[in-house]
């Protein structure tokens, strides 16, 4: 199966860097790698440049200007100019466990999105990730919360895996689905600006349209360098929207990936 990979950043290079580094180490790479910039100055230009010239990966540079958190935008435009079947959603600053595409690939399933889970690093175990481009953690490593999350295992994986269709725990920083199902429903709400929930409204749409929730631990792993919080100015307005898309069982969205298609 082909995958394009989309990697949502702003203003962050370091963290950039290592991640690219972390998917050049992949068991399997996917097809394309798409970086979803919600306008990021020159110095993640020539970050996505350096690794444009060294890497044998095709690599997109989606840029938008920066108009505040358009997170949602950003990433329409990116699928926009995915051109794969199948979509892997991750952040700027999640390393990746050397499986993860090859495990997202196995757990892919038609009629389902796939959410991944992931492990915290704390402010010390980032700073030397950064410093030193340190890729490779397990569950033995320092710096660690939820370490439980970093355990990789076939058998446990398939013993846990689950599908629920609710929205617990949702995010976009660890989700795959099929490019198809996505524009089924227009992709993300481009309506919905600052942090928070424009993932969840947009899967909420992808269940109301049929599509299950498949939700998997120890595959897929993923480890999140650690970062302030992101201002919480347009959260209350994000949950009005969320939920009026599920009390109205909304399935599509007038604002989204049409707009880029």
């Amino acid at each position: 199966m082909n995958v394009s990979l989309i990697i949502t950043t702003y203003n962050r290079p370091d963290a950039l860097s290592v991640v690219l580094k972390s998917i050049e180490l992949q068991s399997l790479l996917p097809d394309e790698i798409i970086i979803a910039d919600d306008g990021s100055g020159d110095s993640t230009k020539n970050c996505i440049t350096s690794f444009q010239k060294t890497s044998t990966i095709k690599l997109i540079h989606s840029w938008q200007i920066d108009n505040g958190f358009r997170a949602a935008e950003s990433r329409n435009k990116a699928i926009a100019r995915s051109s794969y079947e199948y979509i892997i959603l991750v952040d700027g600053d999640m390393i990746l466990h050397h499986n993860f595409i090859e495990d997202h690939i196995k757990n892919s399933q038609l009629g389902f999105f796939v959410q991944g889970a992931r492990v915290f690093l704390n402010q010390d175990t980032t700073k030397n990730s950064l410093i030193k481009s340190k890729t490779n953690f397990s569950f033995f490593s320092k710096g660690l919360s939820n370490r439980k999350n970093s355990i990789h295992s076939i058998f446990f994986a398939n013993l846990f895996a689950s599908k629920k269709n609710n929205l617990l725990g949702v995010k976009s920083c660890n989700l795959a689905f099929y490019k198809k199902d996505c524009i089924e429903v227009n992709g993300f709400n481009n309506d919905i600006v600052g942090w928070g929930r424009e993932d969840s409204e947009f899967l909420s749409r992808l269940i109301n349209n049929g599509i299950s929730r498949k939700n998997m631990h120890f595959s897929m792993i993923q480890f999140h360098l650690w970062h302030q919080n992101s201002k919480r100015d347009f959260l209350v307005k994000n949950e009005e929207t969320l939920q009026n898309t599920i009390n109205k069982q909304i399935k599509w969205c007038d604002n989204g990936l049409n707009k880029f298609l």
